[in-house]
């Protein structure tokens, strides 16, 4: 059995701390595991493979992250320039596969606890699946949540999908007592998945298909989708295209648990606030922060304080950071994509100081681990050494530079910044220029693949 887990979403409802480039399922706030860590740790026992369906930014953050992991098992990862949905992205995983191969499909940001059900629930999926159905996960509700879709069900049969509901009609679904929420997960063969959207939803097929076939592959490991290509697959959920369509669909009822921590008041039920909060005449506060906070005659806040950007809500409204992402999107775009501190193939690097025409980085290079070869347009920069050593390229010349030693490119040339050691190098960069922005970089060389993104 295969793991397909979907892995591209941006997480905005936990903004500020999900970011585009650092989503919800890699953030690590579960004893330092991501919940991306806990998915392929969790049915790692019983799939073979994985097939992780991402984009090329956070392609590099999966692949660290499993790493840590250990587990010895093998994955592959279909890489998305764009997103177009679950059905397009399930059918490209499918095509990759043998027809009678079984496949789980799991999204990379839900937390399940209880896994002896969880396991229990997998066998009776794969049964139905071995018999030619599409099985979906039916999650006993414990509440009439208005942020679900809904599925009927008789046993293992599905009656009917339902939409997102009304407070009065979600309240209606838990009365009657034969409504699960929608999980997300499904389990079935890959080639009976593709006979049913090839007869329910034929462009997404076909567009997929052409996408798949003009597939470029980069090495054993992943493959990419030319943007041109995905970008002419439409746009549509597997519910949807297929599952509300076909008469294969089958149901496991499951009670595992389940959270998908689609906001602040869900992730507060998960995990404890830090423990550097001052309480006075206040209680039944959430507040994820590393400074030290104080809450004076104030109950049931959320406060999410991050080095950029800081979030204070009721508990109950923070549902309404969507509407927060919605402005920032107009005035703000950038503080929704990136952290002060960004993950890299290479390592990482953390603003310090951004002004107009100057810039402050802390940069940290793995062992063995190479920036690009590149230049820029528009900035200088001057890099210190404040540990390790690390091997400079500039031009045709290449030098080694220490401790406490400096060196300055100017704009326009051709430059490289290397990790030929055995410890994490760091050093302190200033960029200065009348523009400073990521994407002032053409790369010329790079082992990651990358293009000048």
């Amino acid at each position: 059995m295969t793991n397909i887990i979907l892995c591209g979403g941006n997480g905005t409802r936990l903004w500020p701390l999900s970011r585009a480039l650092m989503p919800k399922q890699f953030i690590k706030v579960f004893d330092d595991k991501s919940l991306f860590q806990m998915t392929v740790q969790r049915n790692s026992s019983f799939c073979d493979n994985n097939l992780i369906i991402s984009n090329i930014n956070q392609y590099f953050l999966a692949l660290d992250q499993q790493e840590e992991l250990n587990l010895g098992i093998k994955s592959k990862y279909i890489l998305e320039p764009i997103a177009r949905n679950t059905a397009p992205a399930i059918a490209l995983a499918c095509m990759a596969l043998d027809y009678d191969e079984i496949v789980f499909i799991t999204p990379s940001d839900h937390l399940i606890k209880d896994e002896d059900k969880y396991i229990i629930n997998i066998k009776s999926a794969k049964d139905l699946a071995n018999e030619g159905n599409l099985v979906t996960f039916g999650i006993k509700p414990t509440y009439p949540e208005t942020g679900f879709g809904y599925i009927e069900a008789d046993h293992f049969d599905v009656v009917s999908f339902k939409e997102k509901p009304d407070t009065d009609t979600a309240n209606d679904y838990i009365n009657k007592g034969n409504y699960y929420w929608n999980s997300g997960m499904f389990m079935f063969k890959a080639g009976v998945f593709l006979e049913e959207i090839k007869k329910y939803s034929l462009d997404i097929y076909e567009k997929s298909l052409i996408a798949f076939e003009n597939k470029k592959e980069i090495d054993d490991n992943q493959f990419r989708i030319q943007q041109e290509d995905m970008a002419k697959i439409p746009e549509d959920s597997i519910d949807y295209a297929v599952m509300e369509k076909t008469n294969k669909a089958k149901v496991v009822l499951s009670d595992i648990d389940w959270s998908d921590l689609g906001g602040f008041d869900s992730l507060s039920n998960e995990i404890k606030s830090n423990e550097n909060v001052i309480n006075v005449g206040s209680k039944n506060n959430f507040v994820i922060s590393n400074r030290q906070v104080a809450i004076v005659d104030n109950d049931d806040l959320v406060v999410i304080d991050t080095p950029d950007a800081l979030l204070v809500s009721k508990k109950g409204s923070s549902n309404k950071v969507r509407d927060i992402v919605a402005t920032l999107k107009q005035k703000n775009p950038h503080i929704l994509q990136e952290h002060t501190l960004t993950y890299r193939p290479w390592g990482t690097y953390e603003v310090l100081l951004s002004c107009d025409n100057y810039k402050i980085k802390r940069i940290v290079v793995k062992p063995q681990a190479h920036l690009s070869l590149q230049k820029h347009i528009h900035r200088n920069e001057h890099w210190v050494v404040v540990k390790g050593t690390a091997t400079i390229q500039v031009g045709d010349k290449k030098s080694l530079l220490r401790v406490n030693e400096s060196t300055y490119i100017k704009m326009g040339e051709i430059h490289r910044l290397s990790n030929e050691g055995k410890i994490p190098i760091e050093l302190i960069e200033v960029q200065v220029g009348e523009y400073l922005g990521e994407d002032d970089i053409i790369r010329i060389d790079d082992i990651y693949k990358r293009g000048n993104d």
